[in-house]
């Protein structure tokens, strides 16, 4: 990746050029066309990261003017620690910027943020068939070997 990429908080005016990104990630989950999120979510979802008292967090990688990624992120408190836990909920780079350390830079930036906020851990999940992302994660992360399970209400 070119030395120009810079990973910063997401902007008011970044909407525009992040959604792509957005629509990008959901559809990569499967959620597009029919069962695409409702507006709604991501219009909440965007008005979060810009509301202090919400503890979701956007970062956007950006080179040349234009986002190449986003990786969205919170904090919670949990029963096992007194400091908070920071859970990296989305990650995404444009196909484009595949493979040339967007990914990993993304990630680095919540590490970074994490530190900040005095939380001891940064963890995650990603589908068992996303090898290509998998391959990074081992590299940056160690797998903690629990199985999630959900039940939708």
């Amino acid at each position: 990746m070119s030395s120009d990429l810079t990973i910063r908080p997401v902007a008011r005016q970044d909407y525009e050029k992040w959604l792509p990104l957005w629509d990008g990630y959901n559809a990569f989950y499967g959620r597009s066309g029919p069962t695409a999120l409702d507006g709604e979510v991501t219009k909440m979802t965007w008005q979060r990261f810009f509301d202090a008292y919400e503890p979701v967090h956007g970062l956007v990688a950006e080179s040349g003017g234009e986002l190449l990624g986003l990786v969205h992120y919170l904090f919670h408190r949990s029963t096992t620690a007194i400091p908070p836990s920071c859970y990296l909920q989305d990650l995404f780079t444009a196909s484009a910027a595949r493979g040339k350390g967007v990914g990993r830079a993304l990630i680095h930036g919540v590490y970074e943020r994490a530190l900040l906020a005095g939380s001891p851990r940064v963890y995650w999940l990603t589908h068992e068939t996303n090898q290509t992302a998998m391959q990074l994660y081992d590299k940056i992360a160690e797998r903690s070997g629990f199985v999630v399970y959900r039940k939708m209400l």
